[in-house]
């Protein structure tokens, strides 16, 4: 069932990427992260409801150690969400999606060291693998001319959705509650801690931008819709298994974005570009093997 729904997010996310790709072009980052959220929270209440509708479970306990993770994933996701529109801003949309998909790698460092995350021989050959293709994504026409600076913020942004990962889970499993019911609160919970955030902070500070986004209504409900499907996926999968096999799978994503970046946003991928996607299937593959 895990597969399932690492499938279904990877495809989301290709599109929900490449919906913000498009907005990031008119409307400033923190608008776009916001529009990763904003219809996103009514759609996560609706499945919770639906599902104690169709099955009946107890209330979750939400302070505590719960609520920490909750929390603290809110705000990473943030983070990484507004590192990985600047990273479109620095490269084409493959590329910056492709970079920040060293979340694998941590996720499986931090979750064997911090977590006690296991993983088998060939989980941590695929996660290498996957950390070489996005070492290869990170280069430009030729090694000499590598960008430090857009690897480091790769790295920053692949960090941050790893951590956010890892609290999910952690948050999905002491609440107590069976699957998917867990998995449905986290979700309504986390996206609308950042909803909350990001709409007072740009009330605040930067009504233009909300404007922005109110005149752009196509653009911001795909992305927020998307989002939702996506995080669907991967907070579901992320319940049932460790985060690092779900995100090395979740790679395939490289090959939807590889279309749309190449179909819909009109934007060239190149030869050494394709190769480092292909490592990335092949990382995504073996973690099947385990």
């Amino acid at each position: 069932m895990w597969i399932l729904f690492t499938l279904m997010a990877a495809f989301m996310q290709a599109w929900r990427n490449a919906f913000q790709s498009r907005l990031s072009r008119d409307v400033k980052i923190a608008g776009v992260t916001l529009a990763r959220f904003l219809y996103a929270s009514p759609l996560a209440a609706l499945y919770l409801g639906l599902l104690y509708l169709w099955q009946p479970a107890p209330w979750p306990q939400l302070w505590g150690l719960g609520g920490l993770y909750i929390l603290g994933a809110a705000l990473m996701q943030i983070l990484a969400t507004a590192l990985m529109v600047k990273l479109f801003k620095l490269k084409n949309f493959a590329v910056g999606a492709g970079l920040a998909k060293s979340e694998a790698l941590v996720a499986a460092i931090l979750g064997t060291f911090i977590f006690g995350t296991h993983l088998s021989l060939l989980g941590w050959i695929g996660v290498f693998i996957g950390a070489l293709a996005v070492f290869l994504l990170s280069v430009g026409d030729s090694w000499r001319s590598m960008s430090w600076s857009t690897v480091l913020l790769g790295i920053a942004c692949g960090s941050g959705l790893a951590l956010t990962s890892l609290w999910v889970r952690e948050a999905s499993l002491v609440l107590g509650l069976p699957f998917p019911h867990r998995a449905a609160w986290v979700l309504l919970l986390v996206i609308l801690t950042q909803t909350l955030l990001l709409l007072l902070w740009l009330w605040l500070t930067d009504r233009n931008t909300l404007q922005a986004l109110w005149q752009r209504p196509k653009l911001t409900i795909a992305t927020s819709v998307s989002s939702f499907m996506g995080s669907l996926g991967w907070f579901s999968a992320m319940s049932l298994t460790a985060v690092p096999y779900v995100k090395t799978l979740g790679q395939v994503e490289v090959f939807f974005m590889m279309f749309i970046s190449y179909f819909w946003l009109r934007e060239k991928v190149r030869v050494k570009d394709i190769g480092g996607l292909l490592l990335i299937a092949i990382a995504a593959i073996l973690v099947l093997w385990r």
